[in-house]
Formats: structure tokens, sequence, C-alpha cells
């Protein structure tokens, strides 16, 4: 175990060094915590400015293991930023620009280019992204479309998506809302006759999703990166309308809450309820899927979608932590009402190392396990987004 997480850590540091700028004599005690001389990247990452390159690590069942590589801008250093006190009085964010390429064992491929950036000392920020992707999935029906729950129907998401948010920060809480426009231009592919064994109406196919809206979310955690105490939450909105581009006229909504309770002063219980929901002419891959460790995306997906989910970190010491977790998980809408649909139920074991101490940053395995399926995963600071 402990030599898996030190070659994952070694691994980081070294794809950190490839990108670094400007260029500069190596230096192994920027790679050690001054205090314990434990191996640590807190002095790298509060420092660093300009390129880093981040190696991407794909486990997910429902395309297969596979990698890519993100290049990475930091316009300036965390440490500078943290000199700059937003209203509420935390630390203002770097602004972060990034390009990447990915691709999976079962054809899967894309890439984008994003960024996010902070405005008037952290009252306003954005986000947003362009990419370009050819998905291989497959769709098992909405209820019991299909006859049986393990028939599936493999199809490919091939075009172009992009999100443009702006938020704006409420007085001098931890508060924010957003605007968003999210575009998708993706042609689906099915043959004719899975088409029509797919028993989904052609409204279902649209090739253009043009949706505004918008987010109310909020913000406590003593970290951003591998939360011990606090929460953050959110309720997102978006209006899909041929008005500004969209083929179909439907809406989709989220609410999500994750909690972090501290437990004595070793062990730490997140909680995690996450429900999603889509209403008219949906395109069935914009339908709500059951999104849960050991669970395949879209295996469970209908209009509405509930998510439970509990996580324990036991800090065996001051760098190695245990991960227990358990949850659960339907799908509902179409053919099936909740108290008929199937419950996945996932549950697993995984362990961190601390990478960045000063930064509250742990990086290590997961192993999740459900009726349906098992992967491992790889997890920098929390599993749950």
């Amino acid at each position: 175990m402990m030599r898996s997480a030190r070659a994952l850590a070694a691994a980081v540091a070294a794809f950190a060094c490839l990108g670094s700028a400007p260029a500069r004599a190596f230096d192994l005690s920027e790679f050690k915590d001054p205090d314990s001389g434990d191996f640590d990247l807190s002095d790298w990452l509060l420092n660093h400015k300009g390129f880093l390159l981040v190696p991407i690590v794909i486990t997910e069942p429902a395309v297969g293991y596979g990698g890519g590589l993100t290049m990475a801008f930091f316009r300036d250093s965390m440490a500078n930023s943290a000199s700059n006190k937003s209203p509420s009085g935390s630390v203002v964010p770097p602004d972060i620009f990034a390009v990447a390429l990915a691709a999976t064992e079962n054809g899967t491929k894309g890439g984008g280019v994003g960024g996010t950036m902070s405005f008037a000392g952290d009252r306003w920020r954005y986000r947003g992204g362009l990419g370009k992707a050819s998905v291989n999935l497959e769709f098992y029906g909405l209820g019991t479309e299909l006859g049986s729950a393990d028939k599936k129907i493999g199809y490919n998401l091939d075009g172009w998506m992009t999100m443009q948010q702006a938020l704006y920060r409420i007085g001098s809480t931890n508060a924010w809302v957003s605007a968003r426009w999210i575009y998708l231009d993706l042609k689906s592919s099915f043959d004719v006759q899975q088409r029509e064994d797919s028993k989904l109406p052609d409204a279902s196919f649209a090739t253009r999703s043009s949706g505004l809206g918008g987010t109310v979310e909020y913000d406590s955690r003593d970290s951003i990166f591998t939360s011990s105490s606090g929460w953050s939450g959110s309720f997102d909105f978006t209006f899909y309308d041929p008005a500004w581009g969209s083929s179909n006229t439907f809406q989709s909504y989220r609410a999500h809450a994750f909690s972090y309770f501290p437990i004595g002063n070793d062990f730490v219980l997140g909680t995690r309820a996450d429900g999603r929901a889509a209403r008219g002419d949906v395109p069935f891959y914009q339908l709500p899927f059951v999104d849960m460790r050991g669970v395949p995306a879209a295996r469970l997906q209908n209009h509405n979608t509930g998510v439970l989910e509990a996580e324990l970190r036991w800090n065996v010491t001051p760098r190695w932590a245990l991960i227990g977790m358990l949850g659960a998980g339907r799908a509902w809408g179409e053919n099936v009402g909740f108290s008929d649909a199937s419950t996945a139920v996932s549950k697993g074991v995984g362990f961190r190392y601390l990478v960045a101490r000063r930064l509250e940053l742990y990086a290590g395995l997961d192993y999740a396990k459900s009726n349906y399926d098992q992967a491992v995963y790889l997890t920098i600071g929390s599993a749950w987004r």
C-alpha cells in the first residue's frame, strides 16, 4: 500500500517537474515537508507559477481503462493569490487555464480547453470550456423498456460541447449566484434495428441542445481539496429552448449537498445527498443517471435519480488514511415508479496519502463494488463532484 501511494505521488511530482516554468535547478527539498521530512508537494504547488503537466487516469467501467494528459497554466502562484483575500476572508484562487486530451480502451476519445478566473477581489468568477469528443456507451433502457435488466444497446456520441458560467458572490458570504450557458451539438449513432429496439421517441435523438440557466451555491468547507468540516451545496436549473438554438424544449435540475463532520481527532464522516431531474423532450443522453462509485456511468437512467452516500475517513497517521464508503441510488420516472425502481447499492474501501499538507490535499485509490459492477478509482481530493 505504501509503495503504491509513494509511486503515485512520485509520478505526480515527476510530471509537475516536466511542466515547471521558468526552468530552475532541481531541488529535492521542494518535495519534503520541512517539519516532518515526509514527501510533500505543498511548497512546490504553493509557489508554482506557469505551466504544469498533469496525467489523466481513467478507470470508469462504462468506457474502460484509459488515460491522457492535461497541460495547465497558472497565471499566478497559489501563495501569491493567498495574499489577496476575498470579501468573505477566504483565499482567492489563482487563474488557471488548461488543455486536455484523453482516450480509453473502448475507443472513446476527446479533448478540450477551459479555464477559471477571478475578478474584483473574488467578487466575480468565470468558469468555461470547449470540448470535442467521441464517446462509446451502452443504453440499458428506461425502467423496463428493453424487457431485461441485462439487455443493452451500444451507441456513439460524437460532437462538440461548451459550458460558459459567470458567478457573483453575495455580499461577504460564501454564497454565490450564477448564470450559465450549455451547448451540445452531438450526433448519436445506433444502427437502424437497434434504434427501433431502443423504443425511444424521435425527440430523444435531437442533435443540438442549447440551455440557459443558473445556480445558487454555498461553500463553507475548510478545504476545497479534501474537506474535514463544513458543507457545500447547490441548486442548478437549465432551460433548453429553440429560441436560443436548441432542437428540443426541455428542462434539467440538480440539487446536492456534501457535508463533513469531524469525529474526535482521527475520523471524518462525509455525507452526500444528490437529486437530479429532467422534464420535456429530453435527449436520451442527457437524462440523469445514478452517479456513484461502483456503478457504470449511464447504467441506471431515467427522468429522476437520487443518491445517498457516506464516506468515513480514518486518519491512521498524520500522513496515511483509510476510507470506507457506502451508498445507494435509484432512477425512476418512465415505466417505473420510485417504489418499484431498482436500487444500486455500492460499498468499498480505499486509502489516502496526504500529498500536500498545507493544502489539505489527499490522493489515493478506491475500490468500489455494486450490484452492477466493480472498479478501482484514482482519487485526488474529493471523489464527489
